[in-house]
């Protein structure tokens, strides 16, 4: 195999070299050429310090162009190629088209630019499928998760290794859900690509049923997996018992009756469903491999649910209430850590409920919303009668409202802290009626605990012998009692509408907040397109 130096040779010599993938800026006696080069790459590089920087560094060796770039060549261009198994935007790193300008180079510049390109191509990827592709916070104000960058130099630096097939591969998080994720992103695919069109559900039904409709719900729950052979056309045990493992499996009340909730999820598109597994490899990748904690706390909004997960497996899990689907009380999203718990807590009434909510009331009634304390700015009460609240409007009221610990306080016996600029935290509730509802999105944005105790007393357990009895101590005192806890433990509030079971399957949620929506929408703006779906 020959090896062509850059020169003013015809222009086909420079063609079939680069066609064998052997170019090389070999070191000639005709430096005018090779800082033709080397200027080539320099300006286009120009735009870019990382990259400039990185490329004077090696005095303008090629790390993707030269013949004994290949392998890491290839490597590159066929992480490119395989980008959608991520759903990422592939046109961003063209595999094909950046092929195609290694056969149509024929000048340095070419080479020099496509030097270059290819780098910011890779830079581009690895950032993508690192950190994710958006900006959470650009997408929705509620999620307040920040993807850690890794330094451009730093990716530059590990693509030089011998390996570059390997360190590519590692880009992607580590979280073994991604994997899994992955996974049904490619069976959701293939189910698509075979255009079968799956069973449709109508209408409600239940025990006692019979005829085409339960059929019809027969080989629904049998396409899914949750039932199977059977040719009966009646709404029998059999059909109860699958449709109470899909409606577990879901999230919905399991009554085993196929209402409209339910028969709603059964109609789910296997496109839906992808493009649910899409957004969740988006978020995982703002996750990146950042431990989520070997003790942590993790709220899943769309499932609302709570759980304590140890080394993991989940060791707790209670039912929640979300914040409603209005704006400024939906919950958002971030993470912190839980450092302490209050016992027979006091409710602070956030400012934006005193003045929307509650000081209209009290300019019209002084008395009113009785159960609750005029404060100073310093938390000493101030009598109602030395107010006039008529004379204040929301910008100007000086004073907030406090609701003293109480059996019917706001936040109930317990609240768990994890400060934060957001004010928010999990706590107890006097209104236990509402975890009987399917879609528990109620409160003004913190999170509601179906089993508070039980909580407390699972994260107390590390640090005392008996917590139930401990936490009673406090409880009895009806003093308000900070808790703290030895170590503190992480909280994540996520907003996953596609999660992996423990059985190895998917579970799917409502996109309850349309944050999902919204997110997908950004991935198809930004380039991403789902495999076998046509626009």
């Amino acid at each position: 195999m020959r090896v062509f130096a850059i020169s003013c040779r015809p222009l086909r010599l420079m063609t079939a070299a680069l066609a064998l993938g052997v170019f090389l800026p070999l070191a000639t006696p005709l430096t005018a050429q090779v800082s033709s080069f080397a200027r080539s790459m320099a300006e286009a590089a120009s735009e870019d310090e990382v990259v400039a920087a990185f490329y004077r560094n090696r005095n303008y060796q090629t790390l993707w162009t030269g013949p004994q770039d290949q392998a890491r060549r290839n490597a590159l261009l066929t992480a490119f190629a395989g980008a959608s198994l991520h759903g990422l935007p592939t046109d961003r790193y063209d595999a094909a088209a950046l092929t195609a300008r290694f056969a149509a180079a024929v000048t340095e510049g070419d080479v020099g630019r496509l030097e270059v390109d290819l780098t910011r191509a890779f830079l581009a990827y690895g950032r993508d499928l690192q950190s994710g592709v958006l900006e959470p916070h650009k997408v929705d104000a509620g999620i307040l998760r920040e993807p850690v960058r890794v330094d451009p130099a730093l990716l530059l630096a590990g693509v030089q290794t011998l390996d570059t097939a390997g360190f590519l591969r590692d880009l992607a998080p580590k979280a073994p859900e991604y994997a899994r994720l992955m996974k049904e992103k490619l069976r959701l695919e293939g189910l698509i690509a075979t255009g079968e069109t799956p069973t449709y559900v109508a209408g409600k039904l239940q025990p006692g049923d019979s005829g085409p409709q339960v059929v019809a719900l027969r080989d629904r729950l049998a396409e899914l997996g949750f039932l199977g052979r059977t040719a009966t056309q009646d709404y029998d045990r059999l059909i109860v018992s699958a449709v109470q493992r899909f409606q577990l499996d879901q999230g919905l009340n399991a009554d085993g009756v196929a209402g409209e909730s339910t028969v709603d999820a059964l109609n789910m598109s296997a496109q839906d469903r992808l493009q649910s597994v899409v957004v969740a490899m988006e978020r995982l990748r703002w996750f990146g491999d950042t431990p989520r904690g070997a003790r942590h706390i993790w709220v899943n909004q769309p499932d609302f649910t709570a759980k304590i997960i140890d080394d993991g497996y989940v060791t707790f899990q209670t039912r929640v209430v979300i914040g409603k689907n209005v704006p400024d009380q939906r919950s958002p999203e971030f993470s912190d850590e839980m450092e302490y718990m209050v016992v027979n807590p006091s409710w602070g009434v956030p400012r934006s409920i005193i003045v929307k909510e509650y000081l209209p009331l009290l300019q019209q009634n002084p008395n009113a919303v009785g159960h609750l304390q005029v404060v100073d700015s310093r938390g000493r009460v101030v009598p109602r009668g030395s107010v006039n609240f008529a004379a204040y409007s929301a910008g100007s009221f000086p004073f907030g409202l406090r609701q003293p610990p109480s059996d019917g306080n706001a936040l109930g016996k317990v609240k768990f802290m994890f400060p934060n600029p957001n004010n928010i935290y999990l706590h107890d509730t006097p209104t236990k009626n509402l975890f009987a509802n399917e879609v528990r999105a109620y409160s003004h944005g913190c999170i509601r605990l179906g089993d508070p105790m039980d909580f407390a007393y699972t994260l107390m357990a590390p640090q005392s012998d008996d917590p139930k009895a401990e936490f009673q101590a406090d409880l009895d005192t009806g003093r308000e009692t900070n808790v703290s806890f030895d170590t503190h433990i992480p909280v994540h509030l996520v907003y996953f509408t596609a999660w992996p079971t423990p059985k190895g399957g998917i579970a799917y949620r409502r996109d309850v907040y349309g944050r999902d929506g919204r997110i997908f929408e950004a991935l198809q703006q930004a380039g991403v397109v789902l495999d076998g779906v046509q626009g």
